[in-house]
């Protein structure tokens, strides 16, 4: 069984920064493809950033340019750094693994392919 442990959430105001954190039981982050998922109040759980086995990296139109996803193996931790935050970030933020080497993040139903998900922590971006 994989466990998935977020921290890391909080509230900032527009344009502020926050570090999500998510450490991983075991050797999944080495293993696995390693996301983040976020659902905003009123919309659907969307894909944000994607971390694969090798260290290939997808993003979310919304999020590139402005977040980074990295991982540490030793540390079995998958890290998302959000800069320049808009209210519009606000949402649950979840951390997804696979074990895959097709992992996608984009499209209504990337959240259903991934097996293991965190309780997740909050973010809330104030204007």
């Amino acid at each position: 069984q994989v466990h998935l442990v977020e921290s890391g959430g909080g509230s900032v105001q527009a344009g502020g920064s926050l570090r999500l954190s998510c450490t991983a039981s075991g050797n999944t982050v080495s293993r696995n493809c390693m996301a983040w998922f976020r659902k905003g109040p009123g919309k659907e759980r969307e894909g944000v950033a994607l971390i694969e086995r090798f260290g290939t990296k997808t993003y979310a139109e919304s999020a590139r340019g402005r977040f980074t996803i990295s991982k540490d193996n030793a540390k079995s931790t998958v890290y998302l750094q959000m800069n320049s935050l808009k209210p519009e970030d606000t949402g649950m933020y979840y951390c997804a693994s696979r074990f895959s080497d097709d992992c996608d993040i984009h499209g209504s139903r990337a959240s259903t392919t991934f097996e293991y998900w965190g309780q997740g922590t909050q973010v809330t971006v104030s204007s």
